[in-house]
């Protein structure tokens, strides 16, 4: 592989490090309100986005977007993921969240559901885990059963983002329980003002977000609703996932250069017993264990993006992306706080809030433990 971006790559990666140094870092403690974005300031950072034309980077050319490659989306996602001035999850200034799986979508189900989220008139959710099925998904009870022209659904869906204000959901059910995720899973679009569906528990997390429970109760769906053919909807769903493996392992990136500069930057200023923390060995390891794992992590997301650029099966690079990056990540954020001491805990410093939104990385779109279990079937098989 190349370990040097090409050109063109250097400037939207420079570029968008100085929208987030001059733009978004001194905004942190003062753009959320809760764990969602203060609408103004919200507005004000897409406007400077646009201007800079990081607008819609995501979307692909045939729908009104820039359909920039993974490689470079990733730079992007890297240099945002050094501030903490945006929600955990679940909203970008970059553009609506257009879920893959809407680009499957064909003639009248483009214009009622793709185009308006396109637009930012429409919001939706995806709505998989469960709570018996969250890494496993092919044991959900959530189901879709075909009457006439409709299917029926039932079960209960748990941690979905953003389910209080989405005008539709992207819901898996099963159709076939016994194919499970082999063939079993479907995905329907659901208006969420279809009878039978409520909001159960909304649930409040240590990141402030507080994501909810749906309850779907003999909620009848067109079959037009139907998205990719009955029983893919597990593959729509892991080819999105994927790109979201490597969007987490990018971010995670950003998140420990930032644990970097906050921890080198204390430890030079910070004086005990006659001299600066950053003379102690015990300081000096910890910033040079994050920079060594940053070396290696970076080429390690570079390079898997560059095979889905490709077109390469990189299913394996993916998982041991968010792997390997989210646990760099969270060691150099628990680092960074041990550096700082107990203004470290405090809420006048970012370093408590990346602290919380990087372990809460390591639960979502898949743990530790299933990446290592998905990763040693292939080590397994390939070994011999």
């Amino acid at each position: 592989m190349e370990f040097d971006l090409p050109e063109e790559l250097k400037i939207l990666k420079q570029t968008v490090r100085r929208f987030v140094d001059a733009e978004m870092i001194p905004l942190e403690g003062k753009s959320l309100d809760g764990g969602k974005m203060k609408p103004d300031i919200r507005a004000l950072l897409e406007e400077k986005a646009k201007a800079l034309g990081l607008w819609l980077i995501d979307v692909p050319e045939e729908f009104g977007g820039q359909g920039l490659g993974l490689a470079a989306r990733s730079v992007v996602w890297e240099e945002l993921g050094r501030t903490v001035t945006l929600p955990t999850r679940g909203y970008s200034i970059l553009g609506p969240d257009v879920r893959p799986i809407l680009y499957a979508l064909e003639g009248e189900m483009r214009e009622r559901y793709l185009y308006p989220v396109i637009r930012g008139e429409k919001t939706c959710c995806f709505a998989q885990t469960e709570p018996d099925a969250g890494s496993d998904p092919g044991s959900m009870r959530t189901t879709a059963i075909l009457d006439g022209d409709d299917y029926v659904i039932n079960g209960v869906k748990r941690f979905i983002t953003g389910a209080d204000h989405s005008d539709f959901a992207q819901v898996m059910a099963a159709t076939d329980r016994e194919k499970g995720s082999r063939g079993g899973i479907s995905c329907f679009l659901v208006d969420m003002d279809t009878p039978g569906i409520r909001l159960g528990t909304q649930y409040k997390t240590f990141t402030e977000e507080g994501p909810w429970e749906i309850v779907f109760e003999d909620v009848r769906v067109p079959k037009d609703h139907l998205v990719g053919g009955e029983g893919n909807g597990f593959r729509l769903a892991q080819k999105w996932l994927g790109v979201g493996r490597i969007k987490q392992g990018s971010r995670a990136l950003g998140v420990t250069e930032r644990c970097l500069e906050l921890g080198a930057g204390y430890a030079k200023d910070r004086v005990t017993f006659g001299a600066p923390l950053s003379t102690r060995q015990a300081t000096q390891w910890k910033l040079v264990d994050a920079a060594v794992a940053l070396q290696g992590a970076r080429l390690m997301v570079y390079h898997a993006a560059e095979m889905l650029d490709s077109g390469a099966d990189a299913r394996l690079e993916a998982y041991m992306a968010k792997l390997y990056c989210t646990e760099m990540a969270w060691k150099a954020a628990d680092d960074c706080l041990q550096i700082h001491g107990g203004v470290g805990l405090t809420k006048d410093l970012p370093v408590e809030r990346i602290w919380r939104d990087q372990r809460s990385h390591m639960i979502t779109e898949g743990t530790p433990e299933m990446m290592r279990m998905v990763i040693a079937r292939t080590v397994i098989r390939n070994t011999n």
